[in-house]
């Protein structure tokens, strides 16, 4: 069978009509920007002021793009995506913490998630974010080569504690983990810290994956020096491969700043950048594993061509194709029709506690150039196959 993403009876084969229906008016808002801009600030207010909205998020904007309130709450989800082969990455999305008792609750949290994932085979990944783990300025200070004052350090300590004890239990599961990336001003101390896990734990299989953000015109460079790296220190390298989340406050910092963008200038040299990338990782598959997430129909087809030329069999466990809960069915449920390794990333967490979360979901969408437009009309196309 020929791969493509037109069957919308595949994609929203899990969705009711009414969910169908629900879904196409919500990215008619988030379709336009000011009408999602003011909503999204609209819903932090009332949020903020304690007026009682939650229910109302929790069956629009949560339900299209979050799994449930706790991972019991996910059940059902991960249950119905496993009945079309697609896999789930449980993450616990509560951004925006920045004290350690915090960072110490959501250390417990996700060790939890990374012990029940491992025993179920519907999650092959856990996933945690840096800065859910330690305060966002000590990643910048480390990254800028700041002396840390005694008490920052013993705070770094407890950050470099935290992703040992993750990677470590993920490890000692058999569960590879996947480790966000955020903000170019502090990933250069990540990037230090994960690659230190990776040394570690990627030793006989690959435990630890670094994410890279194709939309930084630097990232082909630094996936060819990490693959070189892990090569001649015999260690395996894990990449999860997307185009990038911080595009807007990106380029708005470095014109503050004075200075040049991290970010590519266009959207198709991220394209470029990402396809060019991927290739490069999927040459390397001897010592490199990649997860794919990416919402792009064109960069899919060029990886999916690349594996049947290399001979890489569509279940082979060490490239993954990934996509956002509630966007990009036609990509996901084709995908696993084929019978390609395919994931969904599943948030969930309290409402209010993922709002962050979402609204950034939200940006996102306006920000990308027909990614809205495309949802928008495969949904109207399935409505009207149904009407038929």
């Amino acid at each position: 069978m020929v791969l493509n993403f037109e069957n919308t009876a595949k994609a929203f084969a899990l969705k009711s009509d009414i969910e169908l229906k629900k879904a196409y008016w919500l990215f008619r808002v988030i379709g336009q920007p000011r009408l999602a801009r003011w909503g999204s600030w609209l819903t932090k207010k009332m949020l903020d002021w304690h007026i009682p909205v939650e229910g109302i998020i929790k069956n629009t904007v949560f339900r299209q793009f979050c799994g449930g309130v706790s991972e019991e709450d996910c059940r059902l989800v991960i249950e119905n995506l496993q009945s079309k082969n697609v896999f789930s990455v449980l993450d616990y999305s509560v951004e925006g913490k920045a004290d350690e008792s915090a960072f110490d609750e959501a250390l417990d949290r996700i060790s939890s998630v990374l012990i029940n994932a491992s025993i179920t085979s519907a999650i092959p990944f856990g996933v945690f974010k840096p800065t859910g783990l330690g305060a966002i300025e000590l990643f910048e200070l480390k990254s800028q080569g700041v002396q840390l004052t005694a008490a920052q350090e013993q705070a770094w300590h407890r950050i470099v504690h935290r992703f040992d004890r993750l990677c470590g239990l993920a490890a000692e599961h058999s569960l590879p983990v996947l480790i966000d990336a955020e903000e170019s001003w502090m990933q250069d101390s990540a990037d230090q810290l994960i690659l230190d896990m990776m040394r570690k734990y990627n030793r006989d299989r690959i435990i630890v994956y670094q994410t890279i953000q194709a939309y930084r015109w630097d990232r082909k460079q630094y996936a060819t020096t990490l693959c070189e790296t892990g090569r001649l220190d015999g260690f395996k390298i894990g990449v999860k491969l997307v185009r990038g989340a911080y595009m807007e406050k990106e380029n708005q910092r470095a014109l503050d700043l004075g200075v040049k963008s991290p970010i590519c200038p266009n959207k198709k040299a991220t394209d470029d950048n990402f396809d060019d990338i991927a290739q490069y990782l999927v040459s390397q598959i001897d010592v490199c594993s990649v997860f794919l997430g990416t919402h792009n129909e064109e960069s899919t087809l060029m990886v999916a061509r690349l594996m049947d030329q290399k001979g890489i069999d569509k279940t082979d466990s060490r490239i993954w194709f990934a996509q956002l809960y509630g966007m990009s069915d036609h990509i996901s449920f084709n995908l696993s029709d084929l019978g390609y390794r395919v994931a969904k990333y599943l948030p969930f967490g309290p409402v209010r506690e993922v709002m962050p979360y979402l609204m950034r979901r939200a940006a996102e969408n306006t920000s990308v150039a027909g990614q809205t437009s495309r949802e928008l009309s495969l949904l109207q196309k399935e409505l009207n196959r149904r009407k038929l």
